[in-house]
């Protein structure tokens, strides 16, 4: 006997009707199409017969069995255009493609400090898997920023000169603007340890190898990692991973500030990831528009800086010092242009100062801390605000200081300029294994200044 054909309607109905039901709830069945490499261009391969999202993971599987992961980071038409996170050598045209369905999440934990991984976030130190237990975004999470708690008080970095010239509000950001070679390292590793706060979270990006190795060994210590995170992705990694290990540095400050903690994120350098995302931005034909750098690279940069700061729930921040390299000493460079326009405050290192031996090798009249006023009283603002006069009246006089033109008794404001000059000289400069709290340089300050005549 057959069915007949109302129950036959009736039972497709119903199926139709369970069917989209479940698809509400947990969304189409996704069918994932392989595809094969079609080219490779630089370190950019084109993928065909597959889909998948910006940002989206795609495994690639030679003909030995070798996988390597990649990043889709553009499309055009049926093409794909994928950056590598990996060893790319094995590679060859027809390998398989297979879309994974992820996007980059970070893993995170209190398990993370005192470890040193790389920007995939893989252990390089050789003790062993990170037992991590929570998993963040990559790219983090939009913040209100009415909703952001104010910078209202001050943090002690340890450095006498930037405590009490240049003083760093807690959620502050600022840049460290310097050539090759005139300290920056150095400075940030001494913020590392003597910085009053509950977690540091360091990102050496495109850094020489040698360097990673001597900062975590000697400018950093023992005692420096054993509160920190280090994300090391060195000059000899795929743009893409270096990129990555910037994201990364943000992210597991931006879980450590969602715990309430106190979070000092030092990244050296924004300048090496700018220059990784341009490397991509001209490998999938974006044009270039200033000095080579193509647009996308100048959208990344305020991307990554606004993520720290404050948060906008509880009492947890981000205090960041980014590094920016001044190419050929250019503060005018287009990575420092922009870097100065998205960040709190800068603070520039001279060469000659460096090469006479003062350090740090702050150059104070370049140098400013645009939230100072906020978390000082005014009594600090005015003692600094004298200082800074008085070296800047003997910076505008001393060349004529220097080949005897100037005669004392001329003019009373110089001759208090050149009788305090050694006393300020002295209190600018520290040495690299010590530290100053925040009211022992505020207290150096005022000594300078009682010595006025």
């Amino acid at each position: 006997m057959s069915t007949p054909s109302y129950i036959k309607k009736r039972a497709s109905n119903w199926l139709e009707h369970m069917t989209s039901w479940q698809e509400r709830l947990d969304g189409p069945a996704q069918l994932v199409v392989e595809g094969k490499l079609t080219r490779m261009v630089g370190l950019t391969l084109e993928a065909v017969g597959c889909r998948s999202t910006i940002g989206g993971r795609c495994m690639i599987e030679t003909v030995d069995g070798k996988q390597t992961e990649a990043e889709v980071v553009g499309f055009s038409g049926e093409r794909l255009f994928l950056m590598p996170t990996g060893d790319i050598r094995g590679l060859e045209q027809d390998c398989r493609v297979i879309p994974l369905g992820l996007t980059s999440m970070a893993h995170v934990g209190k398990a993370l400090l005192g470890r040193v991984i790389d920007g995939s976030g893989k252990p390089i130190d050789g003790l062993g898997p990170v037992q991590t237990t929570e998993t963040v975004p990559l790219y983090g999470r939009p913040l209100n920023p009415l909703k952001r708690k104010p910078i209202s008080e001050p943090l002690d970095v340890g450095i006498r000169a930037i405590n009490a010239l240049l003083t760093v509000g807690r959620g502050q950001r600022l840049g460290l603007f310097a050539g090759s070679g005139v300290g920056k390292s150095v400075l940030l590793g001494m913020m590392t340890r003597y910085t009053k706060a509950d977690v540091i979270v360091v990102g050496l990006i495109g850094e020489r190898g040698r360097e990673v190795s001597e900062f975590v060994k000697k400018t950093l210590g023992p005692e420096g990692l054993a509160r920190a995170v280090v994300v090391a992705t060195p000059a000899d990694h795929p743009p893409l991973m270096r990129m990555h290990g910037a994201m990364l540095a943000t992210s597991i400050a931006e879980y450590f500030r969602d715990q309430g903690k106190s979070v000092l994120l030092l990244m050296d350098s924004l300048t090496r990831f700018a220059q990784a995302q341009r490397e991509i931005a001209l490998a999938i034909n974006e044009p270039p528009a200033t000095k080579g750098y193509p647009p996308s690279v100048f959208s990344k940069l305020p991307a990554l800086v606004e993520r720290a700061g404050n948060s906008d729930q509880g009492s947890g921040s981000i205090t960041a010092f980014y590094t920016v390299l001044t190419e050929g000493d250019d503060s005018n460079d287009p990575i420092a242009d922009a870097s100065r326009a998205i960040l709190d405050g800068h603070i520039h290192l001279s060469r000659g100062l460096a090469e006479s031996g003062h350090f740090p090798a702050i150059d104070m009249e370049a140098s400013v801390s645009r939230l100072m006023s906020e978390v000082v009283s005014d009594n600090h603002q005015n003692i600094a605000r004298d200082f800074r006069k008085i070296n800047s009246t003997y910076q505008q006089n001393v060349d004529l200081i220097s080949v005897g033109a100037y005669q004392s008794g001329t003019n009373p404001v110089i001759d208090n300029a050149i009788n305090l000059h050694d006393p300020m000289l002295n209190f600018l400069q520290q040495q690299q294994n010590e530290a100053m709290d925040f009211e022992g340089s505020l207290n150096a300050l005022k000594g300078v200044i009682e010595l006025s005549s």
